[in-house]
């Protein structure tokens, strides 16, 4: 086991030095050395070392003990000496102390009403261009009869006899620094200073009465997918017997599919969302790929033009300015990202066979103007 040091030497005092020495040099070292302010490794066996030494000389009889027979008239194993310290106590604890501020003297803020929680469902486009919605919500509203404030019509709240009226509860003790006072809030009360005593017979007493209530909720264009929106104070109000004065608030998670099938010439394409662009794949035939077309394919906004230049190959994107998702609070919007997929004809005729194999044979040549002459037999072959 470690050999102790010198109490006096601890806190760095003469052996006469006098009680007020005594606390100075605690109270300096304490400040110093306390876990709460000291990051340094050894910083909380230095602040128990002091505790403890402060303990003793603080104390007349066990400084006495001390000066005639050094650590072991006060060591626990033979009289119980020193069992304690400052363990138990926070830095702010000592602060308060020192200079005379009692801990959990502050009283809590003004209890708040809970926050109520709904999910909401729209459509693809409704995400893309906003929209409205009339809610219905379950929740409290502050009662009509007593206006909220718990008490039956004509009567008047009581002053709380357990807190006198302040609200609050105080118990003192004394410590080694001196008396402490600790501060909690009223039991009773809430904290209020009043208790009702006739309470509201509607409400029962708590200000508030359960209500399904209609609300309008604006989805602005553009939004995502899980986003929530806050709607401040539709929440419940607080019960009036805890204290409570601010209402909470409503978080409504909005859910929207990030796709949507539409119908074109045939065909059910996907136009999906990526970010602020808006996605869709277009089938163009073999022919119309490579000698060039135009054509109106859907959109968010109708049908809009669109051309696809000769040569266009399997893959190939192509940009509609302006079409896609708004930007949230912006006046602008994103793209119609057109992807081109090229399809290769299934279940040839003779006829379209044989002029695919001529078509194929000039692609060896260099004889432009065949193949092109080709390519509209080609087409009206395939009737396109």
């Amino acid at each position: 086991m470690a050999t102790k040091r010198d109490y006096y030497e601890v806190l760095g005092v003469a052996r006469g030095a006098s009680e007020d020495e005594i606390r100075r040099a605690f109270r300096k070292l304490a400040f110093e050395y306390h876990p709460d302010r000291n990051a340094s490794d050894d910083a909380a066996d230095r602040f128990k070392e002091i505790s403890e030494a402060y303990e003793v000389l603080q104390d007349g009889q066990k400084r006495q003990m001390y000066d005639r027979l050094g650590h072991a008239g006060v060591d626990p194993s033979f009289n119980g000496g020193f069992a304690g310290g400052f363990s138990g106590f926070g830095f702010e604890d000592i602060f308060d102390s020192f200079f005379g501020r009692s801990t959990g003297g502050r009283r809590p803020r003004a209890q708040r009403g809970a926050d109520l929680r709904l999910d909401v469902e729209i459509s693809f486009e409704e995400a893309v261009f906003g929209t409205k919605q009339d809610l219905e919500v379950p929740k409290y509203e502050s009662c009509n009869v007593c206006d909220g404030k718990g008490l039956e019509p004509g009567t008047q709240p009581e002053r709380c006899t357990r807190c006198d009226g302040t609200g609050e509860i105080r118990r003192s003790h004394q410590s080694i620094f001196g008396q402490f006072v600790n501060v909690s809030v009223c039991d009773r009360c809430g904290g209020d200073g009043q208790v009702i005593k006739t309470p509201c017979t509607t409400c029962r007493g708590n200000g508030r009465v359960q209500v399904n209530k209609r609300i309008e909720l604006t989805i602005p264009a553009g939004i995502d997918d899980g986003t929530q929106i806050r709607l401040t104070g539709e929440g419940d109000p607080p019960d009036v017997r805890h204290g409570g004065r601010v209402p909470g608030d409503l978080y409504v998670s909005v859910r929207a599919p990030t796709q949507q099938v539409v119908e074109w010439e045939g065909y059910k394409l996907v136009i999906r969302r990526q970010s602020h662009d808006l996605v869709l794949d277009v089938p163009v035939n073999v022919a119309d790929a490579a000698l060039g077309a135009s054509f109106t394919i859907p959109s968010l906004d109708g049908e809009v033009d669109f051309s696809v230049p000769s040569g266009t190959q399997y893959g190939k994107v192509f940009r509609v300015k302006g079409k896609g998702v708004p930007y949230l609070r912006e006046n602008r919007r994103g793209d119609l990202q057109v992807r081109v997929h090229v399809m290769t004809p299934t279940d040839l005729t003779k006829e379209q066979k044989e002029l695919l194999k001529k078509l194929s044979s000039t692609f060896k040549t260099t004889n432009n103007a065949n193949a092109k002459s080709l390519f509209d037999k080609v087409k009206e072959a395939f009737g396109v």
